[in-house]
């Protein structure tokens, strides 16, 4: 029932309710060869088009809204990562990155859904700062030891993606505090635990999408 209490606080029910699909997505197509170390620079740069697409709708909604109750506790300065991404494009490829490289049909479709939803749902978008945000933070600094492996980087060059101003943990407890912040009843929360599900379903599809783009 709309404005009934809820015993779970939307970080828990987040974590809980989309567990499955993200073990998916971490095993599928392109992300499964990244986490394997089995991925090139064309490959990788194809990924970061693609994310930085999706990165620039989604940092943008959240600028336009950013002071919205339910979306401010969300907006940390250490959280963009849309210029970080065009940073390592220029570094792994060069500036013509945007011209050259075409992110996948389905980060295009993500894109525009992205958009959309800050038309006309911006509530929606903490859910895929979730999906996006708290992956980055809890997952980035083992995927970035092992992009500069399987591309043999120097120092933090086309990583910087992975690489947070602070300390982590605090970082990861305030973004879940920043969560929990959110205006909450059962129907605000099961809303947002469905988008946060289709944003993993859209991940999985992404990956698939890059993988099968790719020789071998």
């Amino acid at each position: 029932m709309h404005g009934a209490l809820v015993t779970a606080g939307l970080a828990a029910r987040l974590r809980t309710d989309t567990a499955q699909l993200h073990r998916i997505a971490e095993r599928s197509g392109l992300m499964a060869r990244l986490l394997q170390g089995r991925i090139e620079t064309r490959a990788y740069c194809s990924l970061l088009r693609s994310l930085h697409l999706l990165y620039d709708a989604l940092e943008s909604g959240l600028a336009r809204h950013a002071r919205r109750p339910d979306i401010a506790p969300l907006c940390l300065p250490e959280l963009p990562r849309t210029a970080a991404l065009h940073d390592d494009l220029c570094a792994l490829h060069g500036s013509s990155w945007s011209d050259d490289i075409l992110p996948s049909l389905a980060a295009v479709e993500y894109a525009a859904h992205l958009k959309a939803l800050s038309t006309d749902q911006p509530a929606l978008l903490a859910a895929h700062s979730y999906v996006r945000h708290l992956g980055d933070l809890h997952g980035g600094q083992v995927l970035g030891r092992v992009v500069s492996g399987a591309l043999h980087l120097q120092d933090d060059r086309g990583t910087r993606f992975y690489a947070f101003h602070g300390e982590l943990g605090s970082l990861i407890r305030r973004y879940r505090d920043g969560l929990d912040a959110l205006p909450q009843d059962s129907a605000r929360i099961d809303a947002l635990v469905a988008e946060a599900q289709s944003g993993f379903r859209r991940h999985i599809a992404m990956f698939d999408e890059l993988a099968a783009a790719q020789p071998g």
